[in-house]
């Protein structure tokens, strides 16, 4: 195998939607937009009709839509028919209940039907669906649902009485929260209503109202290294990327089976595992359970799956396993394997073609992107470890700031700088909730600044170096520091607290704390272990630390900022840099 390259590999079944990379210079995003329907009698478009009421209309109405496998292995498929009767009611629901434009529908459950149609009515009905990870903690869900002024949240009892009754007191702005599947009569839930008794009695008639393209349609979370979260403003146009970008990107075919293992709660798996999918108008598979291995390449060969998108984190603990166990099974209807979330390591990409005969297919987006930007496409060689090359329509960039706030593009190859990426497609965010000076930040002259480091090869192969700023990458998760601190010091024994990524060659980074303790409180292990537990117990498992030290204090500029620059320097033996801001020394 060529140590530099991988030639492509392309199907005999049917021709890559983009035949060639160098012959794409006729795309256009009007282009695409008009392979799109737009909602009758031209009243705008809507993400839903686009993604399930335009097939109807085409006829293809009994075609299987969404295909659900619970934890125990059983299958409810929904045919676009189906769907479109089921998010119809839940928009009458919505409409009924009185909830508005614009105004926000948070969904925290997992991999079920009810997300789905949640999603769907909730666009419907013009309000803004806003996924939540059900791994998240009661903080974290607070956080983000008065930031977002949650007016309906659906969840699940077990959920619910978890993580939601504990803080409701303090979400003044939710007016229902909706439990899916039945629940005894407890008074828990004298304040609840049920998702299948509200469905059963709407109507499965509705119509989409008119939609503007700048509608707001979706609020993605994402963690900043300082502050709160940032809810990230998608529109109602963002379905031209979330379309195209599958058939040009993931190389969606009209017979695909696809498979997308990302949870809704993060953008993947509401940009590629629910709307691109269905505006192309194929059959997805949706997997409620969590990881595991062999259960995956069990769903892999029993669904025939062709096209499958997932991450990193999951590929690396494949590899673990070895090949022998992926050779248990038949996966002849598999022709494209794509990664998203983080890097994806050269190695990942070799054992693609020793455990598949096909090459892993890197790709690089952002939650501020919605959408694939940077990919390896079929009908391109991969170079292992590269981010591939930018989606027709996007214009892609090394830059470096200059001191009086103007853009120098770097054309040399190799020279490491800022990726940035011109402004104006479809997809991009048009703000963060409530933060308008925050989202400014993040443009200079006409590009969207990612902070992402890279370099651009001489054949226009983008490469990711790091972050620019501390967000940890943990499994495909973004972490914000300043969460998971602020989580921290609630403890009583903690007096100051600040968390790095440490990598780790499964999970990319895992999160690690440094903690100063209040007088009166001893550092023992006992201690250590009570501080994570309790770090679980209000972040959830995936944004805890893994890892805790104890320090006499932190490190600090002369101004009070913490240098969790300083500390991930001493952590991992690099250099330190530039210390003259600082303090106190460890």
């Amino acid at each position: 195998m060529d140590a530099k390259r991988i030639k492509k590999i392309l199907s005999t079944a049917s021709p890559p939607n983009l035949r060639n990379y160098t012959s794409s210079s006729s795309f256009t995003w009007e282009k695409s937009l008009a392979e799109l329907d737009g909602l009758p009698e031209e009243k705008g478009i809507n993400i839903a009709h686009e993604a399930v009421d335009r097939h109807v209309l085409r006829g293809k109405g009994s075609d299987i839509a969404l295909r659900f496998i619970d934890k125990a292995e059983r299958i409810t498929e929904f045919s676009f028919q189906q769907l479109k009767d089921a998010s119809n009611q839940f928009a009458n629901v919505l409409k009924t209940l009185g909830i508005k434009k614009e105004e926000r529908v948070f969904g925290l459950t997992n991999r079920t039907p009810e997300l789905y149609i949640t999603a769907l009515g909730a666009w419907k009905n013009r309000n803004v669906f806003c996924p939540l990870f059900s791994a998240f903690g009661p903080e974290p869900i607070k956080a983000r649902m008065l930031i977002g002024s949650a007016k309906v949240l659906i969840t699940t009892a077990e959920l619910y009485r978890k993580k939601i009754l504990k803080i409701r007191a303090a979400l003044p702005e939710l007016q229902h929260v909706i439990l899916i599947g039945q629940q005894k009569l407890e008074e828990d839930f004298k304040d609840t209503l049920n998702f299948q008794d509200l469905l059963a009695s709407a109507s499965t008639d509705f119509t989409i109202e008119p939609t503007k393209p700048e509608t707001m349609a979706l609020l993605h979370f994402t963690s900043g290294t300082t502050g709160t979260p940032k809810g990230a403003i998608h529109v109602h146009q963002a379905v031209v990327a979330h379309y195209i970008t599958g058939k040009i990107a993931l190389d969606f075919h009209p017979t695909d089976i696809f498979w997308c293992t990302a949870d809704p709660g993060w953008v993947t798996g509401t940009s590629y595992g629910i709307i691109s999918p269905l505006t192309n108008g194929i059959t997805s598979i949706v997997d409620e359970a969590d990881f595991d291995a062999q259960r995956w390449y069990r769903i892999l060969e029993m669904e025939k799956i062709s096209v499958w998108y997932t991450a990193p984190t999951a590929i690396r603990m494949m590899m673990k396993m070895g090949t022998e166990l992926v050779r248990q099974h038949r996966l002849p209807q598999l022709r494209f394997i794509a990664s998203v979330g983080e890097p994806l390591n050269p190695e990942a990409v070799y054992w693609g073609m020793e455990a598949f005969n096909l090459p892993i297919h890197d790709n690089w987006w952002q939650t501020e992107t919605g959408g694939i930007m940077i990919a390896n496409y079929i009908s391109m060689d991969i170079k292992p470890g590269s981010m591939g090359r930018p989606l027709p329509g996007i214009e892609a960039a090394i830059v470096k700031r200059l001191p009086n706030d103007k853009l120098q593009i770097i054309h040399e190859a190799g020279v490491k700088g800022e990726l940035a990426l011109k402004a104006g497609w479809p997809s991009m965010f048009r703000g963060y909730l409530h933060e308008e000076e925050r989202y400014k930040k993040c443009f200079l002259e006409d590009y969207y600044l990612t902070g992402d480091l890279a370099t651009c090869d001489e054949e226009g192969y983008f490469w990711f170096v790091g972050r620019a700023d501390d967000i940890i990458k943990s499994s495909g998760h973004l972490i914000g520091p300043f969460e998971v601190e602020s989580a921290l010091m609630e403890h009583p024994a903690v007096a100051e607290a600040a968390v790095i990524g440490k990598p780790d060659p499964v999970a990319l980074e895992t999160v690690k704390a440094f903690i100063a303790l209040n007088q009166g409180f001893q550092a023992s292990e006992a201690l250590k272990l009570e501080i994570i537990g309790f770090a679980r117990k209000h972040l959830g498992a995936a944004i805890a630390p893994k890892e805790i030290d104890f320090l006499d204090s932190l490190p600090k500029t002369r101004s009070g900022k913490i240098m969790r620059r300083l500390l991930k320097a001493r952590e991992l033996g690099f250099p330190e840099g530039d210390t003259s801001t600082l303090e106190t020394s460890l």
